[in-house]
């Protein structure tokens, strides 16, 4: 409800927008908090999820005190999430009823997470269980951040949040590459189901670090291309190669368990630090952009006071024209260029910030695109492995293929397959078999 007791005016409503757009940043720089300590989290997870998956897959006789060791820490993650999470009920954070319900879905999954532990502890579930179980909590934090991302409202800060949440779904996805191979090593067994896992896993964090090295700042973009001219990638692909290429049933050698835990570690632990000056850029504009608002809040203020003391030389002219104890001369110009010394008025400073923010609204659509065109894609893929029994890769691949048969982009192809109906995709009859 507007304040009575505050008069309409072109002031107030000035500087109240100003003061909003202020607000705006400040809600920014929260979420930008917000989307660290998930980070934090979601990385302590992680390593607890691989080292779970070593445990149980060898039967007990790997990463127990490792595993015991990653709890420990993760648990006052745990703790700093639930604070941040209570900071987010007031008001004034600007949480959206989305963000408040996904933090909702987190802290079920964190309160289930002990009993989870205990089930581990005892052996009590299988490795695969438990790498689902950790995936299945960590996806609705990961999707908590695409919130955020997906709510920004400052050109800069959402490029910054979408070269996040691509880093961030990379990081997962290798995340789960390393406990899913630390499984296969630590059987001793190749199962082929986990390695077709391992396959996508590696196709995904290609196409995610994709998007982030397109909306990363090129110094980031240079860091991480450096990166990957280092020994332990080459070590990787190496033991990458001898998981997808070992025939199912095949022995493996249970000795690497370990190697390939460090292994992924470390390039888990490289993402991780590209995250960690990601969102440190994020704060650091956030900061930068509440400092210019106040700026420019000032001297709003500053311009309406310069405009009341100092009315324009023209009403001078128009004042001498109608005072009473004068001579009227010829009737004053009230149209014309104003003089290089005089101050811009209202009219100039706001045409000048239309000006600014049309040119910044160009490059949000830009960001947002991105992340529509995304959205698009993966529900035409849910759309093919729901109807069609495909997986995620023969779902894309068959997307992408359409889209270099027909000379389409993968968009249009994506928003083509979500509106066929639902006959199209039924089977002829007298023929059960899917498409491969």
């Amino acid at each position: 409800m507007p304040d009575p007791a505050v008069p309409l005016s072109v002031s107030t409503l000035v500087l109240r927008a100003k003061q909003l757009e202020i607000d705006a940043v400040r809600h920014l720089a929260s979420r930008a908090e917000l989307v660290d300590v998930i980070g934090q989290l979601i990385q302590a997870l992680q390593r607890e999820r691989g080292a779970s998956s070593i445990f149980l897959a060898s039967q007990g006789q790997r990463f127990a005190d490792v595993r015991r060791t990653l709890v420990d820490e993760a648990r006052p993650v745990e703790t700093r999430v639930r604070d941040v999470f209570a900071v987010h009920l007031d008001p004034a954070q600007g949480a959206t009823a989305k963000a408040l319900s996904l933090m909702a879905w987190a802290l079920l999954g964190l309160d289930a997470l002990e009993a989870l532990r205990t089930q581990i502890e005892r052996q009590a579930l299988t490795a695969h269980d438990s790498v689902a179980a950790f995936s299945h909590l960590i996806a609705g934090l990961i999707e908590l951040v695409f919130h955020v991302a997906d709510a920004a409202v400052l050109p800069s800060v959402s490029r910054l949040l979408v070269a996040i949440l691509h880093l961030v779904q990379a990081q997962e996805a290798a995340g789960q590459e390393r406990a899913v191979g630390a499984l296969l090593y630590a059987s001793g067994l190749c199962d082929e189901a986990h390695q077709q896992r391992v396959i996508h896993l590696i196709d995904a964090q290609e196409r995610s670090l994709q998007v982030f090295a397109e909306f990363a700042e090129p110094a980031l973009r240079a860091r991480w291309e450096q990166q990957q001219l280092g020994p332990g990638v080459a070590k990787l692909e190496r033991l990458r190669r001898t998981l997808c290429a070992a025939k199912a049933g095949a022995t493996l050698d249970s000795n690497l368990s370990d190697t390939w835990f460090d292994v992924c570690t470390d390039r888990i632990n490289e993402l991780w630090q590209l995250q960690v000056a990601l969102v440190k850029r994020l704060r650091e504009d956030c900061e930068t952009r509440i400092v210019e608002a106040q700026q420019d809040l000032q001297d709003s203020r500053g311009l309406l006071k310069r405009l009341r003391d100092n009315p324009p030389a023209r009403t001078h002219a128009v004042d001498r024209f109608f005072d009473i104890a004068t001579t009227p001369e010829a009737v004053p110009a009230l149209v014309g260029t104003p003089a290089a010394s005089e101050s811009p008025s209202l009219l100039d400073l706001l045409q000048a910030q239309s000006a600014r923010m049309a040119g910044m609204e160009a490059e949000l659509d830009a960001a947002r695109r991105a992340l529509n065109e995304r959205k698009v894609i993966e529900r035409a893929k849910g759309m093919l492995m729901a109807r069609l029994g495909m997986n995620e890769e023969a779902a894309f691949r068959a997307l992408q293929k359409t889209s270099m048969d027909q000379n389409r982009r993968l968009l249009d192809v994506a928003e083509a397959t979500l509106s066929l109906p639902d006959f199209a995709f039924a089977q002829p009859a007298g023929r059960g078999d899917k498409p491969a």
